[in-house]
């Protein structure tokens, strides 16, 4: 079912960039439809808001206002919740807080300030946004995971209001999304999907705030909206299909490793699962597993479907060579299933999020690990980083000179400037110089 490379093959290089390319889709069409949608969004605001939901989620809403679900309406909805799933919701938000405000202390994200020798004072204030969006899927599948990964970190930068949008087609509205949004502390919740709720959250309505950034995964009119907002307000990332890379020295039960695969597959046809050993053994054994246990999945079709189109097992020369081909690709999840994963885990540049040892499953970072799972696709981990408390944050330089840091400063900045040809600079600086 699963292609089979081997590096040692001639045309790998090729068969790789084959395998990691998607076909191009003919995105004009969607382009000109979001283009037309946040147009009608920031001309005609709550009107078109209103129009566009009734007509793609088949909704009879009057007004926006019937739209947004009151925090009784989340609280209710947690306290509805059976008792294992609400136990199980409340532990994993409780891992990601915790995460997130040890993220938050290690990773840059306070206030701090120097004095240098002539007396300056310089250092860095760190501010939390007023306000963000989050996107919640709410199409084919409901994601109370992805509430409780975007919002929490959100909440512990300090944002003061968080704004969460979310689909719902006929009306349907899930309860465990609703009961995430109540752990998470949303402050407000809207009914609203596609590249119209993007809109209405980066041009603001009567009734739906702008906000400062959007961020959260959607479907190609989601990303494309978010893409065109871009600069009128901030986001996180483009998300792209799902993928997962497992690097194996074939120490792992076969069957742990085809579920993994599974895992991703079952999100779309689009996604992407790779596995790379150095056995070839190993990989008839994994090839056995997927055999066998595809045919127990419920998304079976999906899974197929993804792993014969964009699925592969790659045979290495050995576990430095399936490191190096691994930095290549730049996965979004990457696990490490060997006997000992951090002898490897030194050789690993570029992964969205990596996964040490054989317990380890991608599945516990996608619920309740505590990292976050929203996660740089399509090999931007060559240069992005997993959703965190840093993307709620801004950072505002701190100066504040002193009047012999004035005669030092002012004499360099003085000369740069006339280089420049910047006569107002100088002389801004010059003016400050007092000789002794």
């Amino acid at each position: 079912m699963m292609r089979r490379l081997n590096t040692q093959d001639i045309n790998f290089s090729q068969d790789l960039a084959k395998l990691l390319s998607l076909s191009e889709e003919d995105l004009s069409s969607i382009e000109a439809v979001v283009t037309n949608i946040l147009q009608e969004v920031k001309t005609h605001g709550d009107a078109a808001v209103l129009r566009l939901t009734n007509q793609f989620d088949r909704l009879h809403a009057t007004s926006v206002q019937e739209l947004e679900l009151s925090k009784e309406k989340l609280q209710e909805a947690l306290t509805a919740l059976p008792a294992e799933q609400k136990v199980a919701l409340e532990s994993a938000a409780q891992r990601v807080r915790s995460y997130h405000e040890r993220q938050k202390i290690e990773s840059g994200c306070t206030s701090w300030e120097y004095v240098d020798e002539h007396g300056t004072t310089l250092g860095q204030q760190v501010t939390p946004l007023d306000r963000v969006g989050i996107y919640v899927p709410g199409g084919k599948a409901a994601y109370p995971s992805s509430v409780l990964m975007n919002a929490i970190p959100a909440k512990v930068a300090g944002v003061k209001e968080v704004i969460m949008v979310v689909p719902t087609p006929d009306g349907t509205h899930n309860p465990l999304v609703l009961a995430a949004a109540a752990v998470a502390g949303v402050d407000r919740i809207f009914t609203i999907g596609g590249a119209q709720a993007v809109g209405a959250l980066a041009y603001g309505t009567a009734t739906i705030p702008a906000v400062d950034k959007i961020v959260g995964p959607g479907n190609a009119y989601v990303a494309s909206a978010k893409r065109r907002v871009f600069g009128i307000v901030g986001i996180d990332m483009i998300a792209g299909p799902s993928e997962i890379l497992v690097i194996c020295d074939g120490t792992t039960n076969p069957d742990w490793v085809a579920m993994d695969l599974f895992s991703q597959a079952e999100h779309d046809e689009l996604a992407q699962s790779i596995l790379l050993c150095p056995s070839e053994h190993y990989l008839n054994e994994v090839s056995h597993s997927i055999s066998k246990l595809l045919p127990q999945m419920p998304r079976k079709a999906v899974i197929e479907k993804s792993l014969r189109d964009r699925g592969a097992m790659i045979l290495v020369k050995d576990m430095a060579q399936a490191c190096e081909i691994s930095n290549q690709i730049a996965p979004e999840h990457m696990e490490i299933s060997a006997e000992n994963p951090r002898q490897w885990l030194k050789l690993i540049r570029h992964a969205g999020a990596i996964f040490l040892g054989k317990f380890t499953s991608e599945s516990l970072g996608d619920y309740c690990a505590g990292p976050n799972h929203v996660l740089p696709t399509s090999r931007t981990a060559r240069f992005s980083s997993p959703l965190g408390v840093y993307d709620f944050i801004k950072r505002s330089s701190l100066i504040e000179v002193s009047q012999t840091g004035a005669n030092q400063l002012g004499k360099i900045a003085s000369v740069l400037a006339h280089g420049e040809g910047l006569q107002g600079h100088a002389r801004a600086a010059e003016m400050r110089i007092q000789e002794d």
